[in-house]
């Protein structure tokens, strides 16, 4: 159990003790003690100085309002989100320049557009154009491109399963890893639970939460055997067990569409 708690922005106090209460309540456990990516710095620097070292970073300056402008002019057609490259090739002076305007720059991988391909067990085939990722954030905090590879490596992770939406960053993680010289994990990434109006499941299509469910009368095994239901692992309003849903589970059974959850 790896807890991903670098965004001091967006981390909430307490938000990790409910997601570790949710989990047991439908029943899931883990190996070892819980990490946080927040105690583990030190692995982090040690990766971004063996990157130093191996002469793929450079600082960048820019702003996120820069790079969507940069990214949208019509001399550069970009993928959306993909960085245009213009801190890339900055003499010293210019990047002393940027320092005396007091901008705190970002550390990025001069990853040179590689192509990455790789197997999904459930997608296929797969490349992906990879641009020069942030590996340390402007507010010094490690990148979750650069901190999640180290530490799937770290916890000996062989299989990645995640979220279909999570795809596109994929190529860029092996990239790093590559980098590291670290072994290459597999992955499948899996269709996500859509809300009733086909978008991403999110807090606007209302009771999304255990509290939120148990609030409007259902218990975790019943929240369970909804999500089992559509994985064609029960029957409607059955409540197998953790025991007979391993039991049931087979990776190559899993739908290729998203879940739409009903009202």
């Amino acid at each position: 159990m790896r807890l991903d708690d670098l965004d001091r922005i967006r981390v909430r106090p307490g938000a990790d003790e409910q997601q570790l209460a949710d989990l047991a309540a439908f029943g899931l456990d883990w190996d070892g003690a819980v990490i946080r990516q927040s105690e583990r710095l030190d692995l982090y620097a040690q990766a971004l100085a063996q990157l130093d070292a191996g002469g793929v970073l450079y600082p960048c300056y820019c702003t996120r309002r820069e790079i969507r402008e940069a990214a949208s002019a019509p001399h550069g057609a970009l993928p959306e989100g993909a960085y245009p490259g213009t801190c890339r090739d900055l003499s010293s002076a210019e990047r002393a320049d940027r320092e005396r305007d007091g901008r705190p720059p970002a550390l990025r991988i001069r990853a040179g557009a590689a192509v990455v391909s790789f197997t999904d067990r459930l997608l296929g085939e797969h490349s992906g154009v990879v641009d020069d990722l942030v590996v340390r954030r402007n507010d010094g905090a490690p990148a979750y491109n650069l901190a999640v590879v180290v530490d799937d490596s770290a916890q000996g992770i062989g299989e990645i399963v995640r979220g279909a939406d999570l795809l596109h960053t994929t190529a860029r993680q092996l990239h790093v890893g590559t980098l590291l010289d670290l072994p290459a994990p597999r992955h499948a990434h899996v269709p996500l639970v859509l809300g009733p109006d086909g978008t991403r499941l999110a807090k606007r299509h209302g009771a999304v939460t255990l509290a939120d469910r148990a609030a409007a009368g259902e218990s975790p095994l019943q929240v369970r055997s909804r999500l089992a239901a559509s994985l064609g692992l029960a029957a409607a309003g059955e409540l197998p067990s953790m025991a007979q849903l391993l039991e049931r589970f087979d990776p190559a059974a899993l739908p290729s569409e998203p879940t739409v959850l009903a009202p």
